[in-house]
């Protein structure tokens, strides 16, 4: 068993904690939604299991006049997409499995991109599901503004990144939005 593989495992056990001990966590995180990065665009995800719900997150944006999109996987090795999408409208499941809006929504470029996340540190640093969807995607959009959506619970002291991986520009948490230098 790799360390990755034992701390994703400890993580997730963690946040489902977390989840159930702080059911209002994610309401409060998206009263800070203010303090994000500027950008018209916000990519959210639709919350699978014990990742932070972004529908608070959704409705705060969409209140502020930002449009939403959400992540679409189209192919297991590639980048992900983005279709707009508002709260409401009707999803399928990608090739991920995740929740996605349906083809005949508008592919957009989004200027911020809102990530779930097992555990985050100091510096930025993301431990994701191992899947490589979002590093890839980080990659192929080194402009987009990153930021983790998580309970303020889930930060680690430090995480080894390997090459691939890619920092976060800040996290947003029910105790308010931290930017990272």
């Amino acid at each position: 068993m790799s360390d990755k593989h034992e701390l994703r495992s400890a993580a997730r056990a963690l946040r489902k904690r977390l989840a159930e001990a702080d059911p209002t966590a994610a309401s409060r995180a998206a009263s800070h939604a203010d303090r994000l990065p500027p950008g018209p665009v916000v990519a959210l995800y639709r919350a699978v299991g014990s990742e932070l719900d972004t529908d608070a997150l959704a409705v705060a944006l969409e209140a502020a006049g930002r449009r939403l999109c959400l992540p679409v996987v189209e192919e297991r090795a590639a980048p992900m997409i983005f279709r707009a999408w508002s709260f409401g409208d009707p999803l399928e499941l990608d090739v991920a499995g995740c929740p996605a809006p349906l083809p005949l929504a508008a592919v957009v470029d989004p200027d911020l991109i809102v990530t779930p996340l097992l555990a985050f540190d100091a510096e930025g640093g993301r431990l994701g599901q191992g899947g490589g969807y979002y590093d890839r995607t980080f990659a192929a959009r080194p402009d987009v503004a990153r930021v983790g959506f998580a309970y303020a619970g889930q930060v680690v002291d430090r995480l080894d990144l390997d090459p691939h991986d890619i920092r976060l520009h800040g996290v947003l948490a029910e105790t308010g939005y931290t930017a990272f230098e």
